[in-house]
């Protein structure tokens, strides 16, 4: 594969049927399909790896329940009633972020035998799809003013995460895992570590907030 191979494939596939309205795994997985396949974009490379990684997530979760680490919560409360579709949404983001975007810019170094450097152009492109998916969950699933008071917990878990920060984090844990590549039980190690801390923050960004 080169480094200015496309693809126009479908980004994400369908959902799955046995995934009812409200289901907080769909919830997120809808919003990501309906940005996804807004217009007709070329989609590059990493942002392939980016949504092999999210499927590979969704497949191991189907097929015996361990999925990675940060992907966890979100299946485990997936019914849950008091949390509202927008903490899904974004924990299903952050998760998505901080360990699958992580993951497949480490992926597609090791496919161009190439530093994350090289990927900032896709990196960029792939920040500016996340930036449309999070103003997406906001417009469509934040509760307006007239249903949200100031001192609504909702409200304080939404503030205090940042899409910015979390693809900084993102940027960072890759060259981080790619530079330790000639050491496997380090590498090994950190990604289970970023996996454990992005799980953290999904857990809390799915605080029941009713």
């Amino acid at each position: 594969m080169t480094q200015t191979e496309e693809f126009t494939e479908p980004a994400v596939r369908p959902r799955p049927h046995r995934w009812p309205p409200g289901d907080g795994v769909g919830v997120f997985h809808d919003v990501r399909q309906t940005v996804s396949e807004t217009g007709h974009r070329r989609v590059c490379s990493l942002e392939a790896r980016l949504t092999e990684r999210y499927l590979s997530a969704l497949d191991a979760a189907e097929a015996d329940g361990r999925p990675p680490e940060c992907w966890r919560p979100l299946f485990q409360y997936r019914h849950h009633p008091g949390v509202r579709p927008v903490q899904f949404a974004l924990a299903g983001l952050h998760a998505h972020i901080a360990h699958d975007l992580v993951l497949a810019v480490v992926d597609t170094c090791r496919t161009r035998d190439c530093e994350p450097a090289a990927l900032e152009g896709e990196f960029e492109r792939v920040g500016d799809l996340l930036a449309l998916l999070e103003e997406r969950i906001h417009d469509e699933l934040m509760p307006g003013p007239d249903l949200l008071r100031i001192a609504d917990p909702l409200t304080h878990l939404v503030s205090t995460w940042s899409l910015e920060r979390a693809r900084e984090a993102a940027w960072t844990a890759a060259r981080v895992l790619r530079q330790l590549r000639g050491f496997p039980a380090a590498a090994e190690e950190f990604a289970e570590q970023n996996d454990a801390g992005a799980g953290l923050v999904v857990r809390f960004l799915l605080t029941p907030c009713r």
